[in-house]
């Protein structure tokens, strides 16, 4: 009882962080989004810019409580699942990356007098476009790495190797002069010799310049594997102890030593989610284990239950239904009509003539963000009822 109830939380956490990553990407107007729910523009952090984070921690939480079962036993079989299921998962997110860029070169070239023909193979093959680092394939990477440790490394270590990710990370950083977002930055120089500046995410500098830079990077990789492996550690713990009260010690205690290190550290190194900064992991995994200990306390030990069926319907399917919400974006943006002798997309259209009418600018862009998520949760609760486990 006492080992599903503990799985319960740790399934709402993962479900309240994939329902609001889906919510703040997929806002009615990007002109029309609340402070909260916008990214940091560069130091600092908003709540935005905990749920990736906090997904990747819970990553690792429930990576020891799924490799214990097995007793952390490497083997051929094993690495060769894990390494399946990464390069999955890692095209998948390079396959909405290429939808999303060819329906906007489809309709890019709707003036153009080109033929049908002409007009879908030019928008199908700009793969010289595609951007190859984002979310799903960070997830990718850092699960194939961090599962990788925790089967290879002896568990006394994994301390020590989180401790030199973190502070060689950040010497990199410094001993670069990498602090600030720029063209010459090693997170930049790096990403570009790798990828290719076509392939990478572009972003606007403080004087409006856009350039190539990946928040989802290859060397930002590196203390994001060092963010996983803090999950680990603290589902190790929180394991570790028989009684609930005893695992909620352990989850408020180290949470708060996590997140003061972070923000004593970011005195150093600010705290900064587009490079994934040590402090960055360090704040968030803190703040990460703080709210799981909360829902422990909640669920476990007080038993209210009731409320958290809408995000455990989503943390039992998280990647199906973040990839849902992707899509649904992807098409609602690109699919549109003509209207009043101009084209709209769905959802410039439900936008402008329902939901801003109906709510007002900032109001009406979080309630469509809102309706697909409640979409997305449809398709969560449909699973969750039929008991439907989908793992991508």
């Amino acid at each position: 009882m006492e080992k599903s109830q503990r799985l319960l939380a740790l399934d709402v956490l993962r479900g309240i962080t994939i329902a609001g990553m889906i919510m703040v990407n997929n806002p009615g107007s990007w002109s029309f989004v609340y402070a909260p729910l916008q990214h940091a523009s560069w130091n600092g952090l908003t709540p935005t810019d905990l749920v990736f984070p906090f997904f990747m921690f819970i990553m690792g939480v429930s990576m020891y409580l799924s490799y214990q079962k097995f007793d952390f036993q490497f083997s051929g079989a094993s690495f060769f699942k894990l390494l399946r299921r990464s390069v999955f998962l890692f095209l998948i997110g390079i396959g909405l990356g290429w939808l999303s860029l060819s329906m906007r070169q489809w309709n890019l070239l709707r003036t153009e007098e080109l033929d049908f023909i002409s007009r879908l193979l030019q928008s199908v093959s700009a793969f010289d476009q595609i951007r190859i680092l984002g979310v799903l394939q960070r997830l990718a990477l850092v699960s194939f790495f961090g599962t990788l440790i925790v089967l290879t490394v002896k568990q006394k270590l994994i301390p020590w190797l989180v401790a030199l990710l973190l502070s060689g990370y950040w010497a990199l950083i410094a001993l670069t002069g990498s602090y600030e977002m720029s063209p010459d930055s090693i997170v930049a120089v790096i990403d570009r010799a790798i990828l290719g500046e076509s392939h990478m995410y572009r972003d606007t500098m403080a004087d409006g310049t856009r350039i190539a830079f990946d928040p989802e990077g290859v060397l930002s990789t590196i203390p994001g594997i060092a963010h996983v492996l803090l999950g680990f550690l603290t589902g190790k713990l929180m394991t570790g102890q028989k009684e609930v009260k005893d695992k909620l010690v352990a989850l408020f205690a180290v949470g708060a030593l996590m997140m003061f290190a972070g923000m004593l550290i970011q005195y150093g190194f600010p705290i900064n989610k587009k490079i994934w900064s040590s402090s960055f992991v360090l704040t968030t995994s803190g703040m990460g284990a703080l709210l799981l200990g909360l829902l422990v306390y909640y669920i476990d030990l007080k038993g209210h239950k009731r409320w958290s069926v809408f995000f455990e319907s989503f943390g039992i399917n998280p990647m199906i239904l973040y990839v849902t919400g992707s899509l649904l974006g992807i098409l609602l943006g690109n699919i549109g009509f003509m209207y009043a002798n101009e084209w709209i997309s769905l959802k410039s259209f439900a936008y402008t003539y329902f939901y801003q009418i109906n709510f007002g600018d900032y109001a009406g862009s979080l309630a469509f963000a809102l309706t697909l998520v409640g979409l997305c949760w449809l398709l969560a609760h449909y699973l969750y009822k039929k008991r439907i486990f989908i793992k991508l």
